[in-house]
């Protein structure tokens, strides 16, 4: 599967984003689909991932409320709506693809993913 990810820039703080991620290569309903981020000098961590199917949705805590992630399946497409973006956002966002049905816990975990988006920069300006 290809992951082609958009949307990035620089917002000031407070501002909103809305990366969009457009698979191809596999039947995109049948994936978890997952949004990581790794800041400068970071680890990649987490940030969201909505399950197949039914869309069920998980955030990391840093996020949780102040971010969004949503899927069209018949535009192949995982969105990341991010309001209220804070300094501490700027990092570089990457899409990810799992042909696995992930669990709350499991969503988190890397290894869990396939595929992998290019990455795009997020820069939030204070």
């Amino acid at each position: 599967v290809q992951l082609q990810a958009s949307g990035g820039g620089l917002v000031q703080a407070g501002g909103s984003l809305r990366l969009s991620c457009v698979a191809s290569g596999r039947t995109f309903s049948s994936d978890t689909m997952g949004w990581f981020r790794q800041a400068p000098g970071k680890e990649r961590e987490f940030v969201s991932a909505i399950s197949r199917y039914v869309s069920r949705t998980f955030y990391a805590g840093s996020v949780k409320g102040r971010f969004t992630i949503s899927r069209d399946n018949a535009k192949n497409t995982v969105y990341l709506q991010m309001n209220e973006l804070k300094s501490e956002d700027t990092a570089v966002y990457y899409c990810a693809a799992s042909r696995f049905s992930l669990i709350t816990s499991s969503s988190t975990d890397e290894s869990q993913y396939d595929a992998w988006g290019q990455g795009i920069q997020v820069t939030v300006s204070s």
